[in-house]
């Protein structure tokens, strides 16, 4: 019987290299790829910060903060994607900053929804008598017989209060997670059912849940009035930011983990990837920043919805009560 005998490098069981480590094992294709990825976050965060200045000078306040937030989230997330990529012992911190971001992101994408109509009042005042679906994802789309819910103030602030928490626990538990790393009780790669990261990362997943779910019934309550100004496209990078940042980076840490991303050295599994996780995350956002910045880059102009409420006055119809109209205004 053969006799075979492997040799593993010592590099696939260490932690991730440090920055000088990367740059000089770099070869001519390595030099090449790392200044275009380089370039195109550079781009990506200066396009933004010129949008930034052009949404400050022609956007009224308070709506200008929350597009210049919304607007960020791709040119953040390339921005610490390529500090990662170039120390990839950071990864956690970059991760981590970006996550929290997106999750205030998540957020104010519902305020900017509210504030396209013309902010609470005014959504109150034309939701007179409308009513919300709430059979939709990412919880309840599987259940289309629940009841419609009437709007009203109380109702708003539940959906407010469903996405800010994300926004704050979130950030929280980024916070907690990197004060257990430095204490050695944090190891993303440890899925043990007594280590700390398999708990908190089950937590923030039913907390963004929670938070996308009234983001998605204020999309779809809003879509048609808001057609004018391109909502469903700018739901779509919205979704589409949440799926790569979220679901493609957990995918590649599960093949990580599992050696299916083979070792590299001197990346080990885990370290190599997250590079390749970051260098796809680069060019995505590059692209995303693009087609947002056609998409929030225009003249902002009062909308009419007086036709768009009449239009949908039919469907949305319930009977108001005396207690109802004073509970709404």
């Amino acid at each position: 019987m053969e006799d075979l005998n492997y040799t593993i490098d010592p590099s696939c069981f260490q932690e991730a290299p440090l920055a000088i480590d990367v740059i000089n094992q770099l070869d001519t294709f390595g030099i090449v790829l790392y200044s275009i990825l380089t370039f195109m976050s550079t781009v990506s965060l200066l396009l933004y910060l010129e949008e930034c200045a052009y949404v400050y000078k022609k956007v009224p306040s308070p709506k200008k903060m929350t597009i210049i937030w919304v607007n960020g989230a791709a040119p953040v997330i390339a921005t610490m994607s390529c500090l990662g990529m170039w120390i990839p012992r950071s990864t956690m911190f970059t991760d981590m900053t970006s996550n929290s971001y997106f999750a205030v992101v998540v957020y104010k994408f519902l305020k900017l929804m509210v504030e396209e109509v013309g902010g609470e009042e005014a959504f109150l005042r034309r939701s007179v008598g409308k009513t919300l679906r709430i059979s939709t994802g990412p919880c309840c789309c599987c259940c289309p017989c629940l009841p419609r819910k009437g709007i009203s103030r109380r109702m708003l602030f539940l959906l407010k209060l469903g996405s800010l928490q994300y926004a704050i626990l979130k950030t929280v538990l980024s916070i907690f997670s990197i004060v257990l790393w430095s204490n050695g009780n944090f190891d993303l790669s440890d899925l043990n059912i007594t280590g700390a990261s398999i708990w908190i990362n089950l937590f923030v997943g039913a907390l963004t849940i929670t938070a996308l779910w009234p983001v998605a019934i204020m999309f779809m309550h809003l879509r048609n009035s808001l057609r004018s100004i391109k909502i469903i496209p700018k739901y779509a990078m919205y979704q589409l930011v949440l799926v790569l940042s979220q679901l493609q980076s957990t995918i590649i840490s599960i093949l990580a983990l599992n050696w299916v991303i083979s070792c590299s050295p001197p990346f080990s599994p885990n370290a190599r990837g997250s590079l390749l996780g970051q260098q796809l995350m680069i060019v995505q956002m590059f692209i995303i920043t693009l087609v947002t910045r056609l998409l929030y880059r225009r003249t902002y102009e009062p909308l009419d919805l007086d036709h768009h409420d009449s239009d949908n006055a039919q469907n949305n119809k319930i009977t108001l009560t005396p207690a109802a109209v004073e509970d709404v205004l």
